[in-house]
């Protein structure tokens, strides 16, 4: 993510499910004697948005239901608060980390919670990820990608089939269309 601050006119969306992995960490951490933690607090509003936007793109509305995605957004801003106050000391690494965990979810709470506005964008980066899998695969079944050029050829094949089969395309008639000298493309908005 680092890299992509750079982009000053791009809209990021930060991946809950990282996000959702960190906050189990901080409620692990917390253990069981605990009773309530903010982080379960945070997550449970994170996927309680994640499933009102589910549900909402199911049953084809315009809309999210707005009394319900604000009363889970106070959830998660509430949550988010406290763990800032509680970990506030920065006493050791551990509390550093969550302190630096609750900050982030404040302060770039419109990166996190996009996905509730733009329906078009997931709210986590699976998609990604599993896109650059293949390339990690190869790494490890050949031992390398024997060249830089070579590296940066599969990645722009790869890179061509998967935004095609993300428009419903097949690789194999992507792969035709383009040995044919007919290119896809995909449609500009």
């Amino acid at each position: 993510m680092g890299a992509l601050r750079h982009y000053l006119d791009a809209e990021h969306q930060l991946c809950c499910a990282h996000a959702l992995r960190e906050l189990q960490a901080v409620a692990d951490a917390a253990g069981p004697d605990a009773g309530w933690c903010w982080a379960t607090q945070a997550a449970d509003a994170l996927v309680a948005m994640q499933r009102l936007v589910a549900e909402a793109v199911t049953a084809a509305r315009d809309a999210v239901d707005a009394g319900a995605l604000a009363e889970q957004v106070h959830r998660y801003r509430s949550a988010v608060q406290i763990g800032i106050t509680q970990t506030a000391a920065r006493s050791d690494a551990v509390m550093r980390k969550h302190h630096a965990l609750a900050r982030r979810l404040r302060d770039r709470e419109d990166d996190y919670l996009r996905f509730t506005r733009d329906w078009r964008i997931p709210p986590d980066n699976n998609g990604s990820e599993r896109d650059i899998r293949m390339i990690k695969l190869r790494q490890k079944i050949s031992g390398c990608l024997r060249t830089l050029a070579g590296a940066r050829q599969f990645c722009a094949i790869r890179s061509y089939l998967s935004t095609a089969a993300k428009h419903g395309l097949h690789f194999f008639e992507t792969l035709v269309m383009l040995a044919e000298g007919r290119p896809w493309l995909p449609a500009v908005h």
